[in-house]
Protein backbone atom coordinates (compact mmCIF):
# COMPACT_ATOMS: atom_id res chain seq x y z
CA UNK A 1 0.00 0.00 0.00
CA UNK A 2 2.53 2.55 0.76
CA UNK A 3 4.47 1.87 -2.17
CA UNK A 4 1.64 3.03 -4.44
CA UNK A 5 1.09 6.05 -2.81
CA UNK A 6 4.37 6.45 -3.24
CA UNK A 7 4.29 5.97 -6.89
CA UNK A 8 0.71 7.73 -6.93
CA UNK A 9 2.42 10.95 -5.36
CA UNK A 10 4.82 11.23 -7.62
CA UNK A 11 2.56 10.37 -10.92
CA UNK A 12 -1.02 10.33 -10.83
CA UNK A 13 -1.08 9.91 -14.18
CA UNK A 14 0.24 6.14 -13.48
CA UNK A 15 -2.73 3.53 -14.54
CA UNK A 16 -3.33 0.70 -12.69
CA UNK A 17 -1.57 -1.70 -14.56
CA UNK A 18 1.62 0.15 -14.68
CA UNK A 19 1.54 0.69 -11.30
CA UNK A 20 1.20 -3.22 -11.03
CA UNK A 21 4.55 -4.32 -13.47
CA UNK A 22 6.18 -1.75 -11.46
CA UNK A 23 5.36 -3.66 -8.02
CA UNK A 24 4.93 -7.10 -9.55
CA UNK A 25 1.06 -7.36 -8.22
CA UNK A 26 -1.80 -8.20 -10.13
CA UNK A 27 -3.36 -4.81 -11.91
CA UNK A 28 -6.97 -6.09 -10.85
CA UNK A 29 -5.38 -6.41 -6.77
CA UNK A 30 -3.34 -2.28 -7.34
CA UNK A 31 -7.39 -1.00 -8.98
CA UNK A 32 -9.05 -2.46 -5.61
CA UNK A 33 -6.51 -1.24 -3.31
CA UNK A 34 -6.94 2.38 -5.05
CA UNK A 35 -10.28 2.57 -4.36
CA UNK A 36 -9.85 1.48 -1.45
CA UNK A 37 -7.45 4.22 -0.58
CA UNK A 38 -9.69 6.96 -2.24
CA UNK A 39 -13.26 5.76 -0.01
CA UNK A 40 -11.36 5.87 3.30
CA UNK A 41 -10.25 9.35 2.40
CA UNK A 42 -6.63 8.04 2.53
CA UNK A 43 -6.49 9.53 -1.39
CA UNK A 44 -8.06 12.95 -1.51
CA UNK A 45 -8.21 13.85 -4.95
CA UNK A 46 -5.36 13.63 -8.04
CA UNK A 47 -3.88 17.15 -9.02
CA UNK A 48 -2.26 18.61 -12.28
CA UNK A 49 0.69 21.71 -11.16
CA UNK A 50 0.45 24.23 -13.84
CA UNK A 51 2.92 26.48 -14.72
CA UNK A 52 0.44 29.46 -15.19
CA UNK A 53 3.44 31.73 -16.45
CA UNK A 54 3.97 29.43 -19.43
CA UNK A 55 0.39 29.37 -20.16
CA UNK A 56 0.37 33.72 -20.00
CA UNK A 57 -1.89 33.52 -17.37
CA UNK A 58 -1.57 35.86 -14.21
CA UNK A 59 -2.32 34.59 -11.16
CA UNK A 60 -1.47 36.28 -8.03
CA UNK A 61 -0.66 34.15 -4.90
CA UNK A 62 -0.63 35.00 -1.48
CA UNK A 63 1.00 33.64 1.82
CA UNK A 64 -1.04 35.04 4.67
CA UNK A 65 -0.39 34.46 8.62
CA UNK A 66 -3.68 34.86 11.06
CA UNK A 67 -3.23 34.32 14.32
CA UNK A 68 -6.92 33.65 15.51
CA UNK A 69 -8.23 33.62 19.21
CA UNK A 70 -9.27 29.37 19.47
CA UNK A 71 -12.75 28.97 20.48
CA UNK A 72 -13.80 27.35 23.82
CA UNK A 73 -14.06 23.15 23.12
CA UNK A 74 -13.47 23.38 19.13
CA UNK A 75 -10.22 25.19 19.59
CA UNK A 76 -8.76 26.36 16.08
CA UNK A 77 -10.66 24.07 14.02
CA UNK A 78 -13.87 26.11 13.84
CA UNK A 79 -11.98 29.50 12.74
CA UNK A 80 -10.25 27.34 9.78
CA UNK A 81 -13.00 25.26 8.64
CA UNK A 82 -14.92 29.02 7.93
CA UNK A 83 -10.97 30.57 6.40
CA UNK A 84 -10.95 27.03 4.17
CA UNK A 85 -14.69 27.80 3.13
CA UNK A 86 -13.53 30.80 0.49
CA UNK A 87 -13.15 29.79 -3.12
CA UNK A 88 -9.85 31.96 -2.98
CA UNK A 89 -8.26 29.58 -0.72
CA UNK A 90 -6.14 26.71 -1.88
CA UNK A 91 -4.59 25.45 1.49
CA UNK A 92 -4.95 26.08 5.64
CA UNK A 93 -2.57 24.75 7.79
CA UNK A 94 -2.08 25.20 11.45
CA UNK A 95 1.49 25.91 12.28
CA UNK A 96 3.80 26.86 15.19
CA UNK A 97 5.09 30.47 16.19
CA UNK A 98 3.65 33.81 16.26
CA UNK A 99 0.76 32.98 13.75
CA UNK A 100 -1.69 30.24 14.23
CA UNK A 101 -2.34 29.45 10.78
CA UNK A 102 -0.98 29.92 7.37
CA UNK A 103 -3.17 30.25 4.13
CA UNK A 104 -2.36 30.08 0.70
CA UNK A 105 -4.86 32.34 -1.56
CA UNK A 106 -5.24 32.61 -5.35
CA UNK A 107 -6.92 35.56 -7.23
CA UNK A 108 -6.55 37.24 -10.54
CA UNK A 109 -4.89 40.27 -9.20
CA UNK A 110 -3.02 41.92 -6.33
CA UNK A 111 -6.25 43.98 -5.54
CA UNK A 112 -8.73 40.89 -5.85
CA UNK A 113 -6.21 39.10 -3.27
CA UNK A 114 -6.04 42.70 -1.02
CA UNK A 115 -9.80 42.87 -0.79
CA UNK A 116 -9.88 39.04 -0.09
CA UNK A 117 -7.93 40.06 2.97
CA UNK A 118 -9.79 43.05 3.90
CA UNK A 119 -13.12 42.49 3.41
CA UNK A 120 -13.67 38.65 3.97
CA UNK A 121 -10.58 37.32 6.28
CA UNK A 122 -9.82 40.12 8.74
CA UNK A 123 -13.29 40.60 9.34
CA UNK A 124 -13.94 37.04 10.32
CA UNK A 125 -14.79 36.62 14.45
CA UNK A 126 -11.54 35.69 16.26
CA UNK A 127 -9.34 36.65 13.51
CA UNK A 128 -6.84 38.84 15.89
CA UNK A 129 -4.54 39.89 12.88
CA UNK A 130 -3.00 39.10 9.63
CA UNK A 131 0.25 39.31 7.50
CA UNK A 132 0.09 39.31 4.01
CA UNK A 133 3.09 37.97 1.96
CA UNK A 134 2.74 38.14 -2.17
CA UNK A 135 4.43 35.26 -3.71
CA UNK A 136 6.65 37.15 -6.32
CA UNK A 137 7.83 33.97 -8.08
CA UNK A 138 8.08 29.98 -7.01
CA UNK A 139 11.06 27.95 -7.84
CA UNK A 140 9.61 24.52 -6.71
CA UNK A 141 6.91 23.39 -5.55
CA UNK A 142 5.44 19.80 -4.71
CA UNK A 143 8.50 18.94 -5.10
CA UNK A 144 8.86 20.04 -8.51
CA UNK A 145 11.17 21.91 -10.17
CA UNK A 146 8.98 24.76 -11.56
CA UNK A 147 11.83 26.42 -14.18
CA UNK A 148 14.87 25.16 -14.16
CA UNK A 149 17.66 27.77 -15.40
CA UNK A 150 20.54 25.38 -15.04
CA UNK A 151 22.40 25.50 -18.24
CA UNK A 152 24.28 22.57 -19.50
CA UNK A 153 27.93 23.94 -18.52
CA UNK A 154 29.61 21.01 -19.67
CA UNK A 155 32.63 22.11 -22.29
CA UNK A 156 31.72 20.87 -25.79
CA UNK A 157 34.39 18.89 -27.12
CA UNK A 158 35.95 19.45 -30.29
CA UNK A 159 37.93 17.74 -32.96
Amino acid sequence: MKEILELLENDARLTPRQIAAMLDLEEKTVAGIIKDLEEKKVILGYFTLVNWDKVGEEKVTALIEVKISPQREVGFDAVAERVYRFPEVRTVRLVSGTYDLLVLVQGNTLKEVAEFVSQKLALLENVLSTTTHFVLKTYKHQGTIVEDGEEDRRLMITP
